[in-house]
């Protein structure tokens, strides 16, 4: 899985950080997933995940599979699998770098676009599948596969909007360090797609949701922007964000400002009657089960810290290191040889012009942390992060693997980090994670291994 891995494992403990990464991107295949989630019999389409659901096909004339994002094509390989020739038609909007891109999975068409920014492919490949989802009617069933990215490949700006408005605030708001509810406020009241707007076109078929889960907690108006979901933002709400992060796209804030005097239409809000049901296929946990397995098949105690960590990546760190090291010296709160876990959605706040996403300044932060341990506490110590997309932020990096020998002039290491530079530093010292797209992506992953003292 990682590029250079024999070079990254220098010792038993680098080996189980890589190992643990390795089964934790694994664990959230989604093709495995969804195939786990579906059972088809002759009559009848059985989906089993927290949210369970029987759809009997006697009751639909015709079957659509419609959606979008990284994971998308491993749903849809699912669906083909276990649907076969019951799926009509269909079309999912992918990473325009997916080696599905511009071909089809079974009879559903696999179109490319922008992310982490949309792009005029993009909008095109969505105003496509917004056609075809128009086309649905009551004896419709639509299967909609919506996983991470959806919110940047779902690009059909609303209103008097280009696709440059939507890249300009998205770009501005990622910039900002806005979290992930506050982003999707704004997609969502800038977009023809989002917000439940996609189930809205539907209407009135019968739509079911598969997702794979990129956001803390896995509420479905979040993953990919709830393009299937109803929304409980409203343009003020958008509004709010902008004008809190000092986001300066005036064609977007008239656009909002418009919606909020009412000249556009509310996104479908909570009481909506939008048909069937998002089920969570997988997400960050799923992740962290398969990471805490294989720690403990390696022989260590494996430690879930959280699921649900988020907050600015670079301040995050220091906190993880410190459990790591508490563990090492006192053995609280698990004792070696032990695996310390966590996901969630961690941010950068951008204030450089250099190159590193949240998992590249969180392992930067975390060798920083491990180089200034006063009692030889963090010398042991292995800290990975990536995200499990194979792409942090915008660079081709996953993440990164550091230990107490990564940093050896702080200074130097914390003027990188205050430029934003983390991928250049840490691909000095090879330490940067590689490991090409992976076709999921249920976001961050951390891996803080805690050998015995003297391994």
């Amino acid at each position: 899985m990682f590029e250079n891995r024999e070079s990254h494992a220098r010792s038993p403990a680098h080996e189980v950080a890589l190992d643990c990464l390795a089964a934790g991107v694994r664990g959230v295949d989604p093709e495995h997933a969804t195939r786990d989630a579906l059972a088809v019999d002759n009559d009848s389409l059985e989906i089993t995940t927290d949210e369970s659901a029987t759809v009997d096909f006697a009751e639909f004339d015709r079957v659509l599979v419609l959606g979008g994002g990284k994971a998308a094509p491993g749903i849809v390989r699912a669906l083909d699998a276990r649907l076969g020739d019951r799926i009509d038609d269909g079309l999912i909007v992918v990473p325009e770098a997916d080696p599905a891109a511009g071909g089809s999975i079974g009879p559903v068409a696999v179109e490319g676009g922008g992310h982490p920014l949309p792009t005029p492919e993009g909008v095109a490949a969505t105003e496509e599948l917004l056609e075809l989802t128009e086309t649905a009617d009551e004896r419709t069933l639509v299967l909609a596969a919506v996983t991470g990215g959806a919110s940047a490949l779902l690009a059909a700006p609303a209103g008097e909007l280009s696709v440059g408005d939507l890249r300009r605030s998205t770009r501005a708001l990622l910039d900002a360090g806005a979290d992930i509810d506050e982003i999707n406020a704004v997609r969502k009241h800038i977009s023809r797609a989002k917000g439940g707007r996609l189930a809205a076109a539907a209407a009135p078929a019968t739509v079911h949701t598969l997702a794979m889960s990129d956001v803390v907690g896995d509420p479905p108006p979040v993953i990919g922007s709830g393009p299937t979901v109803p929304d409980g933002t409203t343009y003020a709400d958008a509004l709010a964000v902008i004008g809190r992060h000092g986001i300066d796209v005036p064609t977007v804030r008239t656009h909002l400002d418009a919606g909020d005097a009412g000249e556009f239409p509310e996104t479908p809000g909570t009481d909506a009657e939008l048909l069937g049901t998002t089920h969570v296929v997988a997400g960050a946990r799923t992740a962290i089960d398969a990471a805490a397995a294989a720690a403990a098949e390696r022989g260590y105690e494996p430690c879930v810290l959280s699921s649900r960590v988020r907050g600015v990546a670079r301040a995050t760190a220091p906190t993880h290191v410190a459990i790591a090291e508490e563990a090492a010296i006192a053995g609280d709160p698990v004792e070696p040889p032990a695996v310390l876990l966590s996901g969630g959605e961690a941010t950068v706040d951008v204030h450089g012009e250099g190159e590193g996403g949240p998992n590249l300044e969180f392992a930067l932060s975390a060798g920083l942390s491990l180089a200034g341990s006063a009692d030889g506490a963090g010398d042991e110590l292995v800290v990975a992060a990536i995200d499990t997309d194979g792409r942090d932020g915008a660079t081709d990096a996953a993440g990164a693997l550091v230990d107490g020998g990564t940093v050896e002039d702080r200074k130097v290491a914390r003027d990188a980090l205050g430029r934003n530079d983390s991928l250049g530093y840490l691909a000095d010292r090879d330490a940067a994670l590689v490991t090409g797209p992976t076709g999921t992506n249920v976001n961050d992953l951390r891996v803080l291994v805690v050998p015995e003292r003297g391994d």
